[in-house]
């Protein structure tokens, strides 16, 4: 099974917002993207998957985000000899659920990313030594990916090479003895390996992303040995040691262009929204999502990734409450959501927008400064309830104040071309809600409008074809 994802990115310690009253919007733009969604453990168990999938179906999901861990299908990963098998043959590991779960969303025509990551089985790794995830070999890595290629090629769009390897979680040591960073140029080897594994399997042009950064972190540390533990390294300053870039984005010339598809990023924010941009220049929140551009432009100028990189974003959340330390209130979540997904939409560079979590992680433990208790991300609480984002997912919105008026722009997810959608608005000193107008969507399902009508709150209402009835949580301006 999944290993639980109980770390707390170390940013998040950082905490410091006509006559009928409608005219028409602006032209929407063209770009549209695709949105995974990573549903975590209840789509890996047998149990709770047949009921997670409907649910996906229902909220619109037409792609997934997989993390296959190395661990868990490796032949005898608790072991510190390597198994004498061949490490590229599919049939030496144990698929276990990643075998169903891919094959329901072939037989569903679900866009699947396949990030393929750590922990290493623990004879692949340099300790040997729990949580199995320092120095894990190349070539060992190689052999794994040309093996899951072979198993599921068929069944998967996209390729992505390890989760979070900037983060201490996922790949150690992050700095060396002298404070600079180790771990761009371990995931290097790992990618570059990887890469090629992929390349043994028959895919002669790899449709693979580079990165799957955390968000937040540090250029240098010092008293290197307990803090090349704890702390991340910032994402920029990965990318760089990464690319054998100095800080001018220069590229060493021992270092040749590495092949992508893409940049993946997980660009998850704090409690003050998704507009908030940290202090450090080298962290990459949804607020400043412009660094990472700007970055991958230097990086393409140097020689070091290809040219016009997109982005994709390929982990994201809101923190909500019963969180209640960077929790935010379960109303905020929505709208905050809304307010990322259409950050992401009016970028033309990113190309992907992401959903992590259905149900959210249970509580448990106290909060420290290496993680605590999990992620309360989902759009239902670990009971399964629903939470207000649960409905804000099928029909985000957003409102935002334009002078003495709103615009308002939303997106109808479980639609599968242009249709209407009705916007309503409670006026000030009302409990009711009234029809504002009734729009069209373009034929991706986004639509957008401006309005000086004043209101407290706004929500949208949504029939599909077949006749069922979908409706959004109040969302306010900001």
């Amino acid at each position: 099974m999944p290993r639980p994802r109980i770390f707390l990115r170390v940013f998040l310690l950082v905490l410091a917002l006509t006559s009928a009253g409608v005219c028409p919007g602006q032209a929407l733009a063209s770009h549209t993207e695709t949105t995974f969604f990573e549903g975590g453990s209840v789509l890996l168990l047998p149990a709770s998957r047949p009921r997670a999938i409907t649910q996906l179906r229902s909220l619109g999901v037409t792609a997934l985000r997989v993390e296959l861990y190395w661990n868990e299908v490796a032949p005898r990963a608790r072991s510190a000899t390597a198994p004498n098998v061949d490490l590229t043959n599919p049939a030496s590991y144990d698929w276990g659920q990643w075998t169903p779960l891919l094959a329901e969303a072939k037989r569903l025509g679900w866009q699947v990313l396949l990030t393929v990551t750590g922990p290493a089985p623990r004879w692949a790794t340099s300790n040997r030594k729990a949580p199995y995830v320092t120095r894990p070999d190349d070539l060992d890595f190689q052999h794994f990916m040309t093996a899951a290629a072979r198993q599921f090629g068929s069944e998967v769009s996209l390729y992505s090479i390890w989760n979070e390897p900037n983060h201490p979680t996922d790949l150690l040591p992050q700095f060396n003895r002298n404070g600079t960073p180790a771990s761009p140029r371990i995931y290097r080897g790992l990618y570059e390996a990887g890469y090629a594994g992929l390349q043994a399997a028959g895919i002669a042009a790899p449709k693979v992303l580079i990165g799957e950064t955390a968000p937040t972190g540090y250029d240098k540390v010092g008293a290197p040995s307990r803090e090349g533990l704890n702390h991340d390294v910032a994402p920029l300053a990965f990318l760089r040691g990464l690319l054998c870039l100095n800080a001018h984005y220069q590229r060493s010339p021992s270092c040749a262009m590495l092949p992508a598809y893409g940049y993946a990023h997980h660009p998850y924010t704090t409690a003050a929204g998704p507009f908030y941009q940290p202090p450090g220049a080298d962290d990459v929140t949804f607020g400043v999502l412009s660094r990472l551009s700007r970055a991958l432009v230097l990086a393409a100028r140097a020689h070091a990734l290809p040219a016009g990189l997109p982005i994709y974003i390929t982990e994201f959340g809101i923190e909500s409450l019963p969180n209640k330390y960077i929790g935010v209130p379960v109303a905020q979540q929505a709208e905050y959501d809304a307010m990322a997904e259409r950050i992401a939409w009016e970028n033309p560079q990113i190309a992907s927008f992401s959903q992590y979590l259905l149900k959210d992680d249970p509580l448990g433990g106290p909060f420290t400064s290496t993680g605590f208790i999990g992620f309360q991300t989902g759009l239902e609480y670990a009971s399964g309830a629903p939470k207000p984002d649960y409905y804000g997912f099928r029909l985000p919105l957003v409102v935002s104040r334009r002078g003495g008026g709103f615009s308002l722009w939303g997106l109808v997810r479980p639609a599968s071309g242009a249709t209407r959608v009705t916007v309503l608005v409670q006026p000030k000193a009302s409990s009711r809600y009234r029809t504002l107008k009734a729009v069209s969507t373009n034929s991706g399902g986004y639509w957008s409008l401006n309005s000086s009508t004043q209101g407290v709150t706004w929500r949208v209402r949504w029939r599909s074809p077949s006749g069922i009835r979908y409706e959004g949580p109040p969302i306010r301006a900001y």
